[in-house]
This record gives C-alpha cells, structure tokens and sequence, in this order.
C-alpha cells in the first residue's frame, strides 16, 4: 500500500512538473497577457469558485473546485485549493500553495509556488473592480486559464462577457471546460 501511495505522489509531482514547464518559456513582450491594471490583494481574499477552466492533468477529475486566499504574516497570501474527486459527492481534496506580487508596477501578474518546488504565473486578466466578484486568471502562454467567481455559478450573461474577454486575449475556448460546482 505504501509502494502505491508514494507512486501516487511522485506522480502527482511528475505532473505537475511538466505541466509548469511551459510557464517558464519566455513569451515576446507583444504576445504577454494584458493583465488588470489595478489589484487590491486585501480584497481579493477569501473565496473563490471555479466556474470555468482549462482541463489539466492536475485538475481532471476534480469537480467542485475552490481557491481559498488568505494573507500570511510576511505579507504573502496562503493559497489553499481544493475540489471533489470525480462527482459532487466524491473525496474533497486539497493542495496548499503560495501566492506573491513579484512586481508593484504590474498588480495584475502574480507568481504561485507548489509543493516549495514548482513557481507559476497567476495572471488577473479580468476583474470585476467594483466588487470583485468575479475574475479571469491565465498565463502568458495560454496553457492555462479559470473563471474565478465569489458564487458557485454565475449568469448566463456574465459567462458569455466573461467568454468574449477570454477570446479577445487569445484564449481558444474550444477547450473550455464548465465545472459542476455546489456551495461549499
């Protein structure tokens, strides 16, 4: 049992690798994502429900899926995602991360490290400024991409704004994957 489980891990890990090596692939200034020009992290903390995303490895089979951001005593934020595993009813599972603004002057671009070892871009592409209810979040590369909301679903007419916002960055929503969600 024992063999299973670090094979589980190491696959996880192994995944996980592959997946963010595109992330650190240097994208032509002209072809970076257009991020916000303006993120408030105190109000971006809390909750957020996947509405929407690319399917990855990582993610396949998890439905239900949540961000959880909260700030640390050195002023980073705790990153704690977590989803149900194959069905509304299935296993909550988490992973915990964290989340830092390498650079003042661009608010919208963050960087999130896994497991200590693997760093990633975290992109606010989209915002609700207002009330920051809603968010787009992607890379530069275009590999990635979530529909980010406060609630478990959204409207109809958020989710085609949301949509059209993603195409005019260059996003292919062919591969855009709607994800079963219930408050939690």
């Amino acid at each position: 049992m024992k063999k299973i489980h670090t094979v589980a891990v190491v696959s996880v890990i192994v995944t996980a690798l592959v997946s963010l090596v595109g992330c650190a692939t240097v994208i032509p200034e002209s072809e970076r994502l257009a991020t916000v020009d303006s993120l408030d992290l105190n109000r971006y903390l809390g909750s957020w429900y996947e509405v929407a995303r690319y399917q990855h490895r990582f993610e396949k089979n998890l439905v239900g899926a949540k961000a959880e951001y909260s700030l640390r005593d050195d002023g980073r934020i705790q990153v704690v995602n977590s989803g149900l595993k194959k069905d509304l009813d299935g296993t909550l599972t988490s992973v915990k991360a964290v989340a830092w603004r390498p650079d003042e002057s661009e608010p919208g671009r963050l960087k999130v490290k896994f497991f200590g070892l693997f760093t990633s871009d975290y992109l606010v592409f989209g915002l609700d400024e207002q009330n920051y209810q809603w968010a787009l979040v992607g890379n530069d590369s275009r590999e990635f991409l979530w529909f980010l909301s406060r609630t478990p679903t959204v409207s109809d007419e958020l989710l085609a704004s949301m949509k059209n916002m993603a195409q005019e960055q260059g996003y292919d929503l062919e591969k855009l994957y709607l994800v079963p969600q219930k408050e939690r």
